[in-house]
């Protein structure tokens, strides 16, 4: 846990440089994010791919202390992690290829533990994919209107007034996912014990996400950044859970 702890800030660290360099001359356009270190000049690109490769070579060094299947599920993240920002110039999803992207730690963190992949860790990774495109589409919210005049895609342009809509159908889905994951690793485990812990945590975890999309404004940026953010108690609630089981 304490290896994926680290191998997650590294390498989200280094999706963001990725993402950044990408996009320092759309960031410009957009108001929340033209203050951003290489889109203001404050950091060089070469500054940025200096600092891009000291992570990669410590996210490397991390990720060569697990088996074969799990070093070779990371490097196959990394064209994901690389191409990530150039979705939202080609695509009205970027945020279902975020949430192809985002969720490798589920079957990477699964397979150091098992030595595989199986049923269980292909719902858990369906879950997060549509976990992330639910909260990903409340986040581009917040950049609709910028979006617009600079040509960026995303589900909430495409959604647009049924966002809330859409945004319930893929938390709906998540969580569907998530309990059939969690069905078929109690049945793996062949444990006449039930699970009680988890499925209470995974009823507070529903109640939680009808807190978030009771209290999301779309057409308010503050709403759409405070709502984005308590995603994470869901997550925190989750990880609970999948401990319980």
């Amino acid at each position: 846990m304490v290896l994926f702890a680290l191998g997650a800030v590294i390498m989200r660290g280094a999706g963001c440089v990725i993402n950044d360099l990408w996009d320092r001359d759309l960031d410009k356009m957009v108001e929340r994010t033209r203050g951003r270190p290489i889109a203001s000049g404050a950091v060089l690109p070469k500054q940025a791919l200096v600092f891009l490769a000291t992570l990669l070579l410590f996210g490397l060094l991390i990720l060569l202390q697990f088996n074969m299947t799990t070093i070779l599920l990371g490097l196959l993240s990394l064209p994901l992690i690389t191409t990530y920002p150039l979705m939202k110039r080609i695509t009205w999803w970027p945020q279902a290829f975020l949430g192809l992207t985002f969720n490798f730690g589920a079957l990477m963190g699964y397979s150091a533990i098992y030595g595989s992949v199986d049923a269980a860790a292909l719902l858990l990774y369906i879950s997060g994919f549509f976990w992330t495109i639910a909260y990903d589409t409340i986040y581009a919210h917040q950049d609709k209107d910028d979006d617009i005049m600079a040509g960026i895609k995303s589900t909430a342009r495409l959604f647009n007034e049924e966002s809330k809509f859409w945004v319930r159908g893929f938390y709906g889905l998540s969580a569907i996912s998530l309990l059939v994951c969690f069905i078929v690793k109690y049945m793996q485990e062949n444990t006449e014990t039930v699970p009680y812990v988890t499925l209470i945590l995974f009823g507070v975890s529903l109640l939680y996400l009808g807190r978030i999309m009771a209290q999301w404004k779309p057409d308010i940026q503050e709403s759409s950044l405070k709502s984005f953010k308590a995603n994470y108690i869901f997550g925190l609630i989750i990880f609970c859970a999948i401990l319980g089981l």
